[in-house]
């Protein structure tokens, strides 16, 4: 039997085969951002939030809490254009700004000034506290 080493070295893979030949063509591993599971077990059961307030929330969440942020130990978002976020994520306008008014009202975010929010780490004031979230001093 031959040695696994050996089939393993002397096997080409197609996919490398096919990036190798076409330099326009990059494989590139998918990023990923850590979303705590208390947002899939209980935030959207609870909230039954829809499409783009899911759209909305994840992005502003990503930003704030997954990406680098200079403004992350008092979880507020970078200014955003609100045209430019509504582009981006291929949705509406008019339903950009009604999904942010609803994350405002379950509290999940808050504008600091327009184009500019807090958002907090775990969803609700009640399980930051209960998960020892603070903001620095922010709230």
């Amino acid at each position: 039997m031959e040695d696994l080493q050996v089939i393993l070295s002397s096997h080409n893979s197609s996919v490398l085969a096919h990036s190798d030949s076409d330099p326009e063509k990059k494989v590139t591993s998918p990023s990923d951002s850590k979303i705590p599971d208390l947002f899939f077990d209980e935030i959207l059961v609870e909230y039954k939030l829809t499409r783009v307030e899911t759209l909305v929330l994840m992005y502003l969440y990503r930003i704030t809490w997954c990406k680098p942020n200079l403004h992350v130990k008092f979880g507020i978002a970078p200014i955003l254009s609100h045209k430019e976020l509504a582009a981006k994520l291929n949705i509406d306008f008019e339903a950009l700004l009604s999904a942010i008014n609803k994350l405002e009202g379950y509290e999940f975010i808050e504008t600091i000034r327009s184009g500019q929010y807090f958002v907090r780490k775990y969803f609700t004031a009640i399980n930051d506290k209960k998960y020892g979230q603070n903001y620095d001093n922010f709230l």
